[in-house]
């Protein structure tokens, strides 16, 4: 049973649907290794061990008179802990929420259990959302897969490091400005950022809902599409088939390679030499529009997430861990008017970023220009705290900001990701290259 924790969510799905694996008992083997594991408190902030078990067992009899609801029936999975859960806790990471109740499933999560998915229980994640290192001192900080003294990467730190280490078969996260990629790069997984607006936000936590959005962390290319179409209730992307023979990426050369460290640039180009083996055409290139967008993140970031946590973090501000609640405090510096102006101006960039890279079927970056930091360094000095957070997210947010779908990749070098940024609602197309990439870097 220990093999089953190792095997891609695809992989169990289907030995379920040839009658190799119980989901009962598979479940019930995820539940064991997780309260069995030494980093279980760091990585679950909460299990759903009974309503996983009766998830379970429904999906055994489903199989059993061949009435499977997808590939994915009876396969477990965990969630972020900012995914409402009818009659569980979902508090964000925050000591501001705790107690938080919802009656009622998010959407996402409903969709999954229609498809008949099987919630083991709450990741631990940054407070509210706000970083890219994974750091909680409020509540917990979950080990690094490669290294338990560094950080995981954040905000979906636990969604990662469940499936990292074995203890979920996929996880559920979150990216506003890079919530699932970094994890997915650092703890050596493959992170799908979904375009904004394409999964429902209902019964979310929100941090900022212009650029919230709902995404998967998981083994395999082929597992992001099949969560996706969980998530939504639709049906997965083919993935048949796919080539790089004749794909054409353009190699982003300005702001993605500033001050990047020599072990992402090295994973980077490693990764570059096998596409191009594999027969892509790499074409270097700027957009230098780009650093203007860059210098607007600040102002629209900060300002909309303050906006909507001020009332809370003010009551409460002892709460918070001192970096995280100055960086929402810093959204208290902009001006209605200077927010409506950067968003005016980024539509404007976003309109000269899809006219430049429309000849192109992906734009590659390094997934984060620098290797996760050590945790305990980060929690003595701030101005580590601060540079590392936004060097971390300073490509992901690239995605973000242009609107984006966007996935990583290992690299094959421990701790690197490789990142496909796609077009808006181009999910299906970015994933047929992503397995494509994917086949290219094993």
């Amino acid at each position: 049973m220990a093999e089953w924790r190792q095997m891609s969510a695809g992989e169990l799905g289907r030995a379920i649907g040839r009658g190799e694996i119980d989901p009962e008992d598979l479940t019930a083997a995820f539940l064991d290794a997780i309260r069995a594991h030494p980093h279980r408190d760091r990585i679950y902030a909460r299990l759903t061990g009974d309503r996983a078990m009766a998830e379970a067992a429904a999906a055994a009899k489903r199989a059993k008179a061949g009435l499977r609801l997808s590939l994915l029936d009876g396969v477990p999975v965990s969630w972020k802990d900012l995914f409402d859960t009818a009659g569980v806790a979902t508090e964000a990471g925050s000591k501001l929420l705790e107690g938080r109740v919802p009656a009622a499933d998010a959407e996402v999560l409903r969709n999954a259990t229609a498809r008949g998915l099987v919630c083991l229980g709450k990741t631990h994640m940054t407070e509210l959302a706000f970083s890219g290192l994974g750091l909680n001192p409020m509540t917990a900080t979950p080990p690094n897969v490669n290294d338990p003294a560094l950080v995981p990467g954040g905000s979906s730190s636990g969604a990662a490091t469940s499936v990292g280490f074995g203890l979920a078969a996929a996880g559920i996260g979150s990216d506003t400005g890079g919530s699932v990629r970094i994890p997915a790069a650092w703890n050596d997984l493959v992170g799908l950022k979904t375009t904004s607006g394409r999964l429902s936000l209902k019964g979310v936590v929100p941090l900022v809902e212009r650029f919230d959005t709902v995404g998967p962390l998981t083994r395999t290319v082929e597992d992001a599409a099949l969560l996706l179409a969980a998530l939504e209730g639709g049906k997965p992307a083919d993935l048949k088939g796919a080539t790089l023979k004749g794909a054409r990426f353009l190699v982003l050369d300005n702001v993605a390679h500033d001050d990047i460290r020599p072990e992402p640039k090295a994973g980077f180009n490693h990764a570059l030499e096998r596409l191009k083996d594999a027969g892509a055409t790499l074409v270097p290139g700027a957009v230098p529009e780009l650093g203007e967008a860059m210098g607007l993140s600040a102002i629209i970031f900060t300002t909309e997430a303050y906006a909507t946590w001020r009332r809370e973090i003010e009551a409460a501000p002892d709460k918070m861990f001192g970096p995280v609640r100055d960086r929402f405090r810093a959204g208290a510096a902009h001006s209605g008017a200077d927010f409506v102006a950067a968003w005016r101006r980024l539509k404007a960039i976003r309109a000269v970023w899809a006219e430049r890279t429309a000849p192109y079927d992906a734009v590659l970056v390094p997934t984060a220009a620098t290797l996760p930091p050590n945790a305990e360094r980060l929690l003595v000095e701030q101005d580590y705290f601060v540079a590392e957070n936004l060097l971390a997210l300073r490509n992901t947010r690239i995605g973000n900001l242009m609107g984006l779908s966007a996935l990583t990749l290992p690299t094959g070098l421990p701790m690197t990701g490789i990142m496909l940024l796609g077009r808006p609602m181009g999910e299906e197309r970015l994933l047929r290259i992503g397995a494509a990439a994917e086949k290219a870097l094993v």
